[in-house]
C-alpha cells in the first residue's frame, strides 16, 4: 500500500496500522493515534477496523476492534470517552468519572462534538470519515482536546469554541496550544452546492477566496482544512503551532474510510488522545 506524507506517520503494530503526528508526538505529555481500516475483525463494508457502533456493524465486532486498536496503540480500553457527535459545535469537560460513556457505557448526553481533559489516564475519542478531525495540547497547563468539524461545526466555528473552553475552564494561553488539523477530506475531493457555498462565502473575515473554488453550474470545491486552520488563527493559535495532515480520506480510501468514496457504505475512523501520567 503506497502512503505518502509529509507530516503524517503511517505506524503498524501487530497488523494493526493507525496515524500519528510528529508535532504531537514530539511533546512528550501526550500519546494519540488516527485509526485506519487496517487490522480488525469486521467484514463486509465495514472492513476491517470499524470503530463506530452506529453504522450497522455488528457490536461485538466493534467492540473487539476497540480492543485490538487499543493493545496496537497503546491506550486502556477502560479509560475511553468518546463523543456523541451531530455536527454542532458543544464542547464537553470530562473527567475519570466518564470513562466508558459511548465505549462500554451508554451515552448520557446528546449533540457533543468536542471533548477536553486536564486529567491523565483519560482517552478522549472522536469519529470520523471524511470530515475534519482538531487536535489539540497545551504542554504548558497540561490540557488536551479532540473536536470533530465537519461542514456545519466548520462555520459554527467549532475549533475557537473549543479554544474558548480550554481558556476559560482551564487558563490555556492560545498562543501555547498546539494543534492538528487531521486527515479529512480534501480541497481536491470536496465537492458541495450552492447552499453549503453560501455558508462558508459568510466567512468574510477568513477571506473565503482562500478556501472555496467556483467550478461554475452551482459547484463549488471547499477546502476544511483551510477553513479551520483560519478559524484556529482568529482563536489565538500561533501558525508555526498548527499543523494541516496532507492526508486526505477520499484518495486514500483504501486505508481510511471516507463517507464520499464509499456513497455512505463504510465503517468509522477515530481519533484517540491521552495525557501521560507526570
Amino acid at each position: 500500500m503506497k502512503f505518502v506524507s509529509k507530516n503524517t506517520e503511517l505506524n503498524f503494530v501487530d497488523g494493526v496500522g493507525f496515524l500519528t503526528f510528529p508535532s504531537l508526538s514530539e511533546i512528550g505529555c501526550v500519546h494519540h493515534a488516527f485509526s485506519t481500516r487496517i487490522g480488525g475483525v469486521s467484514q463486509g463494508e465495514f472492513k476491517s477496523m470499524n470503530l463506530n457502533f452506529k453504522r450497522g456493524d455488528k457490536p461485538e465486532n466493534v467492540t473487539e476492534n476497540y480492543r485490538i486498536f487499543c493493545e496496537a496503540a497503546g491506550f486502556d480500553y477502560d479509560t475511553l470517552v468518546s463523543s456523541s457527535q451531530d455536527h454542532h459545535t458543544n464542547v464537553r469537560c470530562v473527567t475519570k468519572k466518564d470513562c466508558g460513556i459511548g465505549i462500554w457505557r451508554e451515552h448520557d448526553m446528546p449533540s457533543v462534538d468536542a471533548l477536553v481533559t486536564n486529567e491523565p489516564g483519560v482517552t478522549l475519542v472522536t469519529h470520523y470519515a471524511d470530515c475534519t478531525p482538531l487536535l489539540f495540547a497545551d504542554p504548558e497547563k497540561k490540557v488536551i482536546a479532540l473536536a470533530h468539524a465537519g461542514w456545519r461545526g466548520t462555520v459554527g466555528k467549532i475549533g475557537q469554541e473549543t479554544v474558548e473552553v480550554m481558556t476559560e475552564q482551564y487558563g490555556c494561553d492560545p498562543t501555547d496550544i498546539i494543534a492538528v488539523v487531521g486527515p479529512a477530506i480534501g480541497f481536491c475531493c470536496y465537492e458541495v452546492d450552492t447552499p453549503v457555498y453560501e455558508e462558508f462565502a459568510c466567512l468574510t473575515e477568513l477571506k473565503p477566496a482562500y478556501f472555496t473554488k467556483s467550478l461554475g453550474h452551482g459547484k463549488y470545491m471547499i477546502d476544511l482544512k483551510e477553513t479551520n486552520r483560519r478559524m484556529l488563527l482568529e482563536a489565538g493559535l500561533l501558525s508555526i503551532n498548527i499543523t494541516i495532515s496532507d492526508v486526505c480520506t477520499k484518495c486514500n480510501s483504501g486505508l481510511l474510510y471516507s463517507h464520499r468514496a464509499s456513497g455512505g457504505k463504510r465503517g468509522g475512523l477515530i481519533a484517540m488522545m491521552r495525557l501521560e501520567q507526570a
